[in-house]
């Protein structure tokens, strides 16, 4: 399940504009698409209904496909070269809404220079890169990671991450509407989103207690 997802909705509940962007045809796991739909919401439809989501809700997920159709023609060409291509990267690296911070996930290290490089040229005012889980802007909470913060004001920075202790084994994984309305509670889940949701805030470089944003959540979205 993407549970980045119930990281960036949490943020958003706690006053955080958060604009999410991507492509889900390709994946193996649960699309934020289909995500949202369990917990009751929509993709954005255009440009304007993302923008109008951001003014009232604090929260749009904007789907390729619609945010650039022609990049999408691009992505969908992995079915004949049988591989990602630079593509991948250029999608990842967009910033639509010129957001002032963000988070972006790679799965090959490697990768990680080309963003903070891209972000440097771009000017781009805060962003912080790191391997996540699945390349997604995730954070596994049970190994040591390094984030790499870009910043217009002081350039770049590596932050040491430390493992966290989940509680329990990873086990089956529940319901992701379940864990969002606190129908079960599961720690090593949980845990996954509050190390998220410390990216989020790193990122904006804002104080915050990521488990009090995760807690103070609302079941209710919009």
């Amino acid at each position: 399940a993407p549970w980045f997802l119930l990281a960036a909705l949490a943020l958003a509940q706690s006053g955080t504009r958060v604009l999410m962007h991507g492509t889900n045809e390709f994946t193996g796991g649960i699309t934020v698409p289909d995500a949202l739909a369990c917990l009751g919401a929509t993709p954005a439809a255009s440009a304007g209904d993302a923008a109008a989501r951001l003014a009232r809700d604090r929260f749009a997920y904007f789907p390729i496909a619609t945010l650039n159709p022609a990049l999408a023609h691009l992505l969908g060409l992995r079915r004949l070269l049988g591989l990602r291509s630079p593509m991948n990267t250029v999608a990842r690296l967009l910033n639509p809404a010129d957001a002032p911070a963000g988070v972006d996930g790679v799965f090959h290290p490697p990768y990680i220079e080309t963003h903070l490089a891209v972000a440097e040229r771009l000017s781009r005012p805060r962003l912080l890169v790191l391997k996540g889980g699945g390349g997604e802007a995730e954070r596994n909470p049970r190994k040591p990671t390094a984030a790499h913060l870009w910043t217009l004001a002081a350039g770049r920075q590596e932050l040491s991450l430390p493992a966290l202790d989940s509680g329990q084994p990873a086990g089956e994984e529940p319901d992701i509407a379940d864990v969002w309305h606190g129908r079960i509670r599961h720690q090593e889940t949980e845990a996954r989103v509050v190390a998220t949701i410390e990216l989020g805030l790193l990122a904006l470089g804002t104080e915050g207690d990521a488990r009090e944003i995760w807690q103070a959540r609302q079941a209710v979205l919009f």
